[in-house]
């Protein structure tokens, strides 16, 4: 179970805050480097850990197993199970088509086919995780649609029919997903729109085109979950790597007074960044830059989510703009996060009385006449051990969503049973399996009302799960 996870659910967190960032005139005393230092951390968590996600996800001769190298889309073909242990929070409800691209050099043009209608969406993210574009059923349709997606120096003329998606970075991470009932015959009609995508440099679009083989580097720990990667950085290694990054993926102009701070201690974009080159009381100072960064980042989880009847809501994801502590705590317990406008991730832990779940007792989610989760695209309420992987039961089903054909109550309520035995084969439709011990329930709502009642300004919230009288 990686850090992040294990300190959020339990609710352990530091008192440490992130620090202003106003500009300083005087060279760094101690104290003043090890804040910097701190806070740079935060600032650089994000790219960092996208950056080591890159090489982990990409490091693959051809698509296969989760991976496919720079500049192909891997497509998952089924949901995980319950032995699935590759990332925590698996999901259920969509399949995914991820692809890592390189726009430093030149664009790459993706092209969708015609979905017929089907909700997906096609988020892109750029180096710091910002979602700058996300083509979709609720922003651009579902007819057939192509764009280039280029980098941030880039200047030319595009084809006709092309829409210039321009990254502010030279990382590019696509995290598709198409909904899917996961049935045999829904999996097909996936598998077909899947197919279709196309993805070629733009040198290359409306050409014959085979990708090249990707090259398979064995110094790549590919067993290590990336978190944990990051999490062992020292502060030399962990700076050299973030300044190194600054040179393709920039700072945003509005990041100006931190990254000023950072030049105080020899942090500067693009530039070669030796500890041992600096004075001995900053680097000693910086030396503790880790440990007080994810301090930093923890600490943000007292002030960042919304709690609201026992459940934990983030609604600023996708885009951050200054605010570097809430990006760094969404990178390190959601990362690949959308835009709140596409989807909402609701979690809780807890009971309506405050006690941690238990599979040792029953609950009942009540929703009144009209207070299903208001989503255009979707809903659903999955179940997660306390490790956030998949629960094993006999039917193995792994979440609850208006695709189990669920029965309503005569006055138009609904009720979803969680608990580890069955309630009966007349509400198995409503039921969330448990398991014996604790666990976690994640409620999902993709392409969420933008208009009352809607989780986006309060007016709808998650009833809180009560256990069974």
């Amino acid at each position: 179970m990686n850090t992040r996870i294990l300190l959020w659910t339990v609710a352990v967190f530091a008192s440490t805050a992130v620090s202003g960032v106003a500009q300083q005139t005087a060279p760094p005393a101690k104290g003043d480097a090890a804040a910097i230092g701190r806070d740079a951390y935060v600032y650089g968590y994000p790219l960092v850990t996208m950056e080591i996600t890159r090489r982990v996800m990409t490091n693959a001769a051809e698509p296969k197993d989760n991976h496919a190298p720079m500049g192909q889309f891997h497509h998952a073909r089924t949901y995980p199970n319950a032995s699935f242990r590759d990332v925590t929070a698996p999901n259920a409800d969509t399949l995914y088509s991820t692809a890592w691209l390189d726009v430093s050099k030149e664009p790459y043009v993706l092209s969708l086919p015609d979905e017929a209608g089907r909700y997906f969406l096609m988020p892109m993210l750029d180096g710091w995780t910002n979602v700058f574009q996300v083509p979709g059923k609720r922003t651009t349709g579902t007819k057939a649609q192509s764009y280039a997606i280029t980098g941030p120096g880039w200047k030319g003329d595009l084809p006709a029919g092309l829409v210039e998606y321009k990254s502010p970075t030279a990382i590019v991470w696509i995290l598709g997903r198409n909904y899917c009932t996961g049935t045999p015959e829904d999996y097909k009609l996936v598998h077909a729109i899947q197919d279709k995508y196309s993805l070629v440099p733009l040198s290359a679009y409306g050409k014959p085109y085979t990708p090249p083989a990707g090259n398979v580097d064995s110094t790549i720990d590919m067993k290590t979950p990336v978190r944990d990667q990051v999490d062992k950085m020292d502060a030399g290694a962990y700076f050299k790597l973030l300044a190194s990054l600054m040179k393709d993926n920039p700072p945003a102009k509005e990041d100006a007074p931190i990254v000023a701070r950072m030049a105080k201690i020899g942090l500067v974009p693009g530039q070669d960044f030796d500890v041992s080159k600096l004075e001995p009381t900053i680097a000693q100072a910086l030396a503790e830059a880790p440990k007080a960064g994810v301090a930093a980042i923890v600490a943000q989880f007292k002030t960042g989510p919304l709690k609201v009847n026992g459940w934990e809501i983030l609604t600023k994801t996708g885009i951050y703009g200054t605010d570097y502590a809430n990006r760094a705590l969404v990178t390190a317990i959601g990362l690949g996060a959308n835009r709140p406008q596409d989807a909402i991730y609701p979690t809780s832990i807890v009971d309506a009385d405050g006690q941690p779940y238990s599979g040792e007792n029953k609950y009942v989610m009540h929703f009144a006449k009209g207070q299903a989760p208001p989503a255009r695209g979707f809903w659903s309420l999955t179940m997660y051990d306390a490790q956030f992987f998949f629960v094993p039961n006999e039917l193995n089903k792994y979440t609850v969503s208006p695709r189990n054909d669920l029965k309503y109550e005569p006055d138009g309520s609904l009720d979803v049973y969680i608990q580890s035995e069955s309630p009966g084969a007349d509400k198995e439709a409503n039921w969330l399996p448990a398991p014996k011990g604790r666990f976690t329930l994640m409620l999902r709502l993709y392409w969420p009302n933008e208009k009352d009642p809607s989780i986006l300004d309060d007016t709808w919230s998650p009833p809180a799960v009560k256990r069974a009288s």
